[in-house]
């Protein structure tokens, strides 16, 4: 599991970043929610319970998580906000160019 460095945070989950964060590698059991790159074409981003990543698939998969959100809700505003952000810097729905892009333009 890696992690994007300008991580994305969901409203509810503000408060409580880094305790999140903690549990989220520790693998423990929690309502919260990550999203990550999308596992395919169709899709702009993956919306997963954290405890997923317990899962042998995705421990042996090295999954970018880029955002974090208290619950299911948060992740869907989290995930609206961040394909909003695409859409009006870009004006397509690129949302995986358009991140790797903006790391990449910040490390120059």
């Amino acid at each position: 599991m890696r992690w994007y460095e300008q991580l994305y945070v969901g409203e509810k989950a503000k408060k409580h970043r880094f305790s999140i964060i903690r549990a989220v590698r520790a693998g423990k059991r929690s309502g919260y929610y990550i999203l990550t790159l999308p596992s395919n074409e169709k899709n702009l981003l993956d919306i997963y319970p954290a405890v997923t990543l317990q899962q042998p698939y995705y421990r042996e998969n090295d999954m970018l998580i880029l955002g974090i959100a208290a619950d299911y809700e948060d992740a869907a505003n989290l995930a609206g906000t961040m394909i909003g952000e695409v859409y009006q810097k870009t004006g397509g729905f690129d949302v995986a160019g358009y991140l790797k892009k903006k790391t990449c333009r910040e490390h120059v």
